[in-house]
């Protein structure tokens, strides 16, 4: 006889929601709305563990050389936890922050079944070096992400081996790459083989959250213009960074030098950002009117300061990826970017949605300027086009490659 009643529905055993761990240094500003997106997910239960809580206060940025507070919630809307600290110096390096617990944590406690999968953020520390090693101590597989690419400082050979060395034993103790774009899929493939398995976790940022305070900012435009004592008929070149050596602001100031020796309507350039390279700029700008210097700017500031620009501009060396440039694209500006700026193979097309230029060269940033301020309808053309494409890179793509990670290194998830 059948154990059911023909028309009777069968009731629906709910599968085990996915445990995932991620393991990084500190909260970042960049990241925890991505935090949050993923912790929706129905079938994905996400706990984050923390090296550090440093960034939930006042702390001294190197970077920028101001005290730094971040104006946005850095833990809010996801499950975490801060690992107990033996040793915390409110900085990221190799060795700090420096913990102990992940073991117990990722094993399972008060009953909880262990974790089904580790994301690990960064692999040149202790503290993700000891997550990776815990994990596969518990046979939990782990997924890595870096910025990492191979436009990067010049090594020497000895290093380069001990890199070489380094990658083949990582290799065996990690699963897959979550890769943020082009060129940093180059820079694993190159060290890993093109058969390990790699899912594209595209490097974004709160589209809707930029978009709109962007579109916000408009009503307040005028007020901003008379703060910073700008004649709203004059364009406006932003830059926004830290002002490092290698973020290559100086390359812009003297593009803005050439510029303005020959316009009759000379741009305005408006730095944001503060930093060892500041005093050094200004007396490049002393007694050239057209320059303000603004300083270190907070997260919920900065769409202000896009709604205000005509074009943005990133000249870096050396620059893993570039968030910055996510944000201002999502307030319809256009983009010039250099040759080393990581994004730009996945986020820009030259002529397109602004130009690119070899890095270090003044004459080609000082051209591609000239064109996009120069040329009737080109920087709104422009402008256009970088708010489209910026669409494309989301956090719901994020969740597509996260689904597919977890689905392939696990075979317990539906990928879409």
């Amino acid at each position: 006889m059948s154990s059911s009643t023909s028309g009777t529905p069968r009731l629906a055993i709910p599968k085990p929601r996915v445990r995932l761990a991620y393991l990084i240094s500190h909260p970042i500003q960049y990241q925890a709305p991505l935090l949050r997106r993923i912790a929706q997910e129905p079938d994905i239960d996400l706990t984050v563990f923390f090296g550090s809580d440093f960034s939930l206060r006042h702390y001294a940025d190197k970077g920028f050389g101001v005290d730094v507070k971040w104006d946005i919630p850095l833990v809010e809307g996801y499950r975490h936890e801060f690992l107990p600290v033996l040793y915390d110096n409110a900085t990221v390096t190799v060795a700090t922050p420096l913990n102990h617990g992940i073991l117990t944590r990722l094993r399972g406690r008060s009953g909880d079944p262990p974790f089904d999968l580790l994301w690990v953020h960064g692999y040149a520390s202790l503290i993700a070096l000891q997550g990776i090693l815990a994990a596969n101590a518990l046979g939990i597989p782990v997924v890595l992400r870096a910025d990492s690419s191979l436009i990067d400082r010049p090594r020497s050979t000895a290093k380069l081996l001990a890199k070489r060395l380094f990658f083949l034993i990582l290799r065996q103790m990690v699963s897959g790459i979550l890769t943020a774009g082009t060129f940093n899929e180059a820079y694993w493939r190159h060290y890993l083989g093109e058969d390990f398995p790699f899912f594209r976790l595209p490097y974004a940022v709160d589209n809707a959250f930029f978009r709109d305070r962007s579109r916000e900012a408009a009503a307040t435009r005028s007020a901003l213009q008379s703060e910073l004592n700008l004649d709203p008929s004059r364009p406006v070149i932003l830059f926004a960074s830290k002002l490092q050596q290698r973020k290559r602001c100086v390359d812009l100031l003297d593009a803005w030098i050439e510029l303005i020796r020959a316009s009759a309507a000379p741009p305005y350039l408006v730095i944001i950002g503060d930093g060892e390279e500041r005093a050094r700029l200004e007396a490049r700008a002393a007694g050239r009117d057209g320059v303000r210097f603004c300083g270190f700017r907070n997260q919920s500031e900065l769409p202000r300061f896009f709604d205000l620009a005509t074009v943005f501009v990133l000249p870096s060396r050396h620059e893993p990826w570039g968030l910055i440039v996510n944000e201002v694209m999502n307030a319809a500006r256009p983009i010039i970017l250099s040759t080393d700026v990581g994004c730009h193979p996945d986020l820009l097309t030259d002529g397109v949605e602004g130009h690119l230029f070899p890095v270090g060269d003044v004459p080609a940033l000082t051209a591609a300027l000239r064109h996009v301020l120069e040329t009737p309808g080109e920087a709104d053309r422009m402008g256009a086009a970088a708010f489209a494409r910026i669409q494309l890179c989301s956090f719901e793509a994020d969740i597509r490659g996260l689904r597919e990670a977890i689905s392939v290194l696990t075979r317990r998830i539906a990928k879409d």
